[in-house]
């Protein structure tokens, strides 16, 4: 009897290539959501650089689909089936890190045609090795096609941005930079500036008081005192939020839609003494409100799971001197973030989230208190959900009064500002400031 050969280990890399596929695979192919795929694969690969490579791999893919499927279709003789979904994105994985990623030719061939054994391909090893090598001697153009925007989402941004169309394709397909918010109780923003010059990297300062940015991003574990609660990740436009609301010390505050708690930490970072209640519909999301200041070594807010609009779920009767409503919303100026956005959006989702966000604004603006502040934000560029849902609102709401929020929040947009993507490095965004007469 023959003695069993050992297989040979994965080469390395290939489980990490493996890992960027599978969650490509769910999200292009399966109609599955990033955020909800990508954390549980990145779990299984212990090294932080592989967790990053894998990250890279898949955002490098779903920034520009169409880019690297058409030259995938141009290749092969023939489509692959569709029960052999989970090797084409194994494919474009391969695509990505050749252009634009810029790996080493040889290990990324060479890990990714492992990973396609990893993934149970074995037999298809050479129809990998084949297409990546002539990616290798036939770049793909490297022109950022942006084609996988839908049709109808393009004809908005055409009607909304006469003219700014291209600049918008082309910033939501860039990776963004790293922001992050410095912990004002945990130090000053110059003191952790200098912190990060000490580890080689270099920030840039921001007409925000608490900003700072990378322009090349890099894991958590490589920021200073990240763990210890001295800064967070987050984008300067969401920063932008807590200026606009800038609430009254020790004031009765509602942030309406608060998980992950960024929003929330920031607003308690400016002022631990707010009395600050964190409202979530999904008690799972809330609780990483929870963890997020205790991360930060800030004040337990009170967090409530509810639907916001059954106000006879969670709210006591008693009025707040600041509301935030950061609005559910089709996320379009976030794409370079969440580049699946584009991916699964469907128009009617928009009617959908029209109402969702004028019930909010009605029912919340009851819980305000007469001269209190509210504050409007999406992570939309859209103006049926911004611009014209305030216009809206106005219109049937006679103790609501504009408060204009300047230009250091975008361009004027109806009665609110807008940040385009890319914009002084920033996230879409918008803003509304109204009070209460």
């Amino acid at each position: 009897m023959r003695p069993r050969v050992a297989k040979p280990p994965p080469a390395p890399g290939a489980t990490t290539r493996a890992a960027a596929a599978r969650v490509v695979d769910a999200v292009l192919h399966h109609g599955r959501s990033l955020r909800t795929e990508l954390g549980p694969a990145l779990s299984t690969l212990d090294d932080p650089r592989d967790r990053a490579l894998a990250e890279a791999i898949v955002f490098a893919v779903l920034r520009d689909p169409a880019r690297f499927g058409g030259a995938l279709d141009a290749w092969m003789q023939r489509p692959l089936p569709r029960r052999d979904a989970r090797l084409r994105a194994l494919m474009l994985c391969g695509f990505a890190q050749l252009d634009p990623l810029g790996l080493a030719p040889h290990a990324a061939v060479a890990a990714t045609v492992d990973a396609a054994r990893v993934l149970g391909y074995s037999a298809q090893t050479g129809l990998v090795n084949a297409m990546l090598r002539r990616a290798l001697r036939e770049p793909i153009p490297a022109a950022i096609t942006a084609g996988h925007w839908p049709p109808w989402l393009r004809r908005r941004l055409e009607a909304d941005w006469p003219g700014e169309v291209d600049a918008i394709l082309q910033a939501s397909a860039q990776p963004p930079p790293l922001w992050l918010r410095v912990n004002r109780q945990r130090g000053t923003r110059d003191a952790y500036a200098d912190r990060l010059r000490a580890q080689s990297l270099e920030p840039h300062a921001d007409a925000l008081a608490d900003a700072l940015r990378l322009d090349t991003a890099v894991a958590v574990s490589m920021l200073p005192g990240f763990a210890d609660g001295d800064v967070s990740v987050q984008d300067a436009s969401a920063q932008a939020v807590a200026d606009a609301l800038a609430p009254q010390p020790g004031a009765r505050v509602l942030d309406a839609c608060a998980a992950p708690g960024g929003k929330s930490a920031h607003l308690l970072e400016r002022d631990p003494a707010l009395r600050l209640t964190a409202l979530d519909i999904d008690p799972a999301r809330l609780a990483q409100v929870t963890a997020t200041l205790r991360r930060l070594g800030l004040p337990a807010a009170r967090t409530l799971a509810a639907d916001a609009t059954d106000l006879a779920a969670w709210w006591d009767g008693t009025p707040f001197d600041a509301v935030l409503l950061d609005a559910p919303c089709s996320a379009t100026g976030i794409v370079r973030r969440q580049p699946d956005v584009v991916l699964h959006r469907r128009e009617s989702d928009l009617v959908t989230l029209r109402a969702l966000q004028a019930h909010l604004l009605d029912r919340l603006w009851t819980t305000l208190a007469a001269g209190g502040t509210f504050v409007y934000a999406t992570c939309s560029i859209l103006h049926e959900e911004n611009s014209g849902q305030i216009d809206a609102f106005l219109a049937r709401t006679p103790d609501a009064r504009v408060d204009d929020l300047g230009a250091t929040f975008g361009r004027t947009s109806g009665p609110g500002r807008q940040t385009l993507p890319g914009e002084r490095h920033r996230d879409g965004f918008f803003y509304a400031r109204l009070r209460k007469v």
